[in-house]
């Protein structure tokens, strides 16, 4: 089979002096793996007081003398203290160069071999993680510890509750994600709890897990097993910790903290779906879709592209193409019109929360008029009020806050007719100015995205009675016939929407 993908292997390292060099020899099995085109080692020394050191340097010398099957790269690194091994995998995952990584503990109760039978799992049936599982029929584990494997079970029917998953194994050791999934997702944990953390936060971002059964052969304590029931205890913790948190994306300047928050008010992404549903035709471009929050609330459709700048979001549009045979999904900026699909008649172009975002929106505008079909709808939907203008506005990446007249400007400019300007969430703007202005937060607490959600209902329907100016403005504009349109013809796309004339 040709080789298509890279593995970086993860070994933290901590007080193996007698085992460390026959764990690191067994990874040789994987240069036999044809799937892989490369396999890149990083052992973090982490801080040993014995004479790991030493084994590690008898190791690389040893690579001199022989070369190895397949193509391998060796990162060694060390942390002149002990801080963990949570604090070894996010040291080398740092310098991994893997389109996969796996963890391997630097002892001798997992096989690599067993590495290979995972790997398909992400080539043919696009996972995000697959998880080797020790309590799966293997050909072989070694009878240990009842008590420890019974806690093990209790932590992972925890975790499944917690994650509405069906692990069977979620202590494993070998957890292989994708490198760029795995490193967009926060890792607090210094010990052994990064093994809930990871589960948790995997499920949390939606992400594609399997498991296939691995070997195993546990150790005793006798033979310098180091973990013990206060990891037991801890790991615990760990799981309702994460259980609560929605710590589950790296910062970043699109906000994806609050976009994780907000799905977790989904009645208020009905309601926004909901306000412009109306003029939403059948043939749609969602530029700056997110997360998936508006899509979801928006299809079917006869075409829907769902699409987005950052690349962790859109991996995670492209799972919801599952079930949705109509979804399309890619990587468009607005600003640039080589990057918009092929597909040039659309009837419906939806921005919402993106031109605030851009520095040139009326070149912007123009590139959504052009992929417009002559009477088809673009729908922008924008922050209003500069006066509003405050942190989360910053944490958020927004340039301005618009008014009415600018929003109905820009529009023109790309040669749209504005048919509808809607004012939206009035209830919000107390909120908003709060920790915005007041508080100087950079993002909501999540009690307050969860009211959000019990509240929406009521929201909106006193959205239209309260005295107070919107928060958001929603513009529909309407590109003229004659824009796209021969004299004596009738496009395609017209009159695929629903909403007023």
């Amino acid at each position: 089979m040709k080789a298509v993908t890279t593995l970086s292997v993860l070994v933290p390292v901590y007080c193996e002096e007698y085992l460390l060099e026959a764990s690191l020899a067994r990874l040789e099995s994987l240069g036999e793996c044809p799937m892989l085109a490369k396999v890149q080692v990083i052992v973090v020394d982490d801080g040993s007081g014995d004479a790991t050191p030493a084994a590690i340097d008898r190791f690389r010398e040893s690579l001199a003398a022989r070369p190895w099957p397949g193509s391998f790269e060796w990162v060694f690194l060390r942390h002149e203290r002990n801080r963990g091994k949570g604090a070894a995998i996010r040291t080398a995952l740092g310098h991994a160069s893997g389109e996969l990584v796996v963890i391997h503990d630097a002892d001798l109760e997992y096989f690599p071999e067993d590495l290979q039978r995972m790997v398909p799992l992400f080539l043919e049936q696009d996972a995000d993680a697959v998880f080797g599982s020790r309590f799966l029929s293997g050909e072989f584990k070694r009878v240990l510890f009842y008590r420890h494997a019974l806690a093990n079970r209790f932590l992972t029917f925890l975790c499944d509750l917690v994650c509405d998953l069906n692990l069977t194994d979620m202590e494993t050791c070998y957890k292989m994600v994708r490198t760029d999934l795995l490193r967009g997702i926060p890792l607090e944990s210094r010990d052994f709890r990064i093994e809930p953390e990871l589960a948790i936060k995997l499920a949390k971002r939606g992400a594609r897990i399997f498991e296939v059964p691995i070997r195993y052969a546990g150790r005793s304590y006798q033979e310098g097993k180091k973990i013990g029931w206060r990891d037991g205890v801890q790991a615990l913790g760990a799981i309702l910790r994460f259980a609560i948190s929605d710590h589950i994306y790296m910062d970043d300047p699109d906000g994806g903290q609050m976009l994780e928050r907000l799905a977790r008010a989904p009645r208020f992404s009905r309601w926004m779906a909901d306000s412009i549903r109306s003029w939403v035709g059948q043939r749609v471009l969602e530029i700056g879709a997110g997360t998936g929050n508006l899509t979801v609330n928006l299809v079917p459709r006869k075409l829907y592209w769902a699409s987005d700048l950052n690349p962790s979001y859109v991996a995670g549009l492209e799972r919801l193409r599952e079930s949705r045979p109509y979804l399309q999904v890619g990587s468009v900026d607005g600003c640039e019109a080589r990057t918009f699909p092929l597909q040039q008649d659309f009837d419906t172009v939806i921005c919402l929360n993106v031109v605030e975002h851009v520095d040139d929106a009326p070149g912007f505008m123009r590139n959504v008029s052009s992929v417009l079909a002559g009477g088809g709808r673009a729908i922008v939907l924008v922050p209003q009020g500069r006066w509003l203008y405050g942190s989360l506005d910053e944490a958020l990446g927004h340039r301005l806050r618009y008014s009415a007249r600018e929003l109905e400007a820009l529009g023109s400019q790309a040669g749209l007719e504005l048919e509808n300007l809607l004012h939206f969430n009035r209830p919000g703007v107390f909120a908003w100015w709060l920790n915005g202005k007041i508080l100087r937060r950079r993002t909501f607490a999540l009690w307050q995205v969860k009211t959000l959600n019990l509240l929406t209902p009521l929201f909106r329907r006193l959205d239209r009675w309260l005295p107070l100016p919107s928060l958001s403005l929603i513009a529909v504009f309407r590109k003229p016939l004659a824009a796209a349109t021969p004299a004596g013809e009738v496009p395609a796309a017209a009159g695929h929407g629903e909403g007023p004339e």
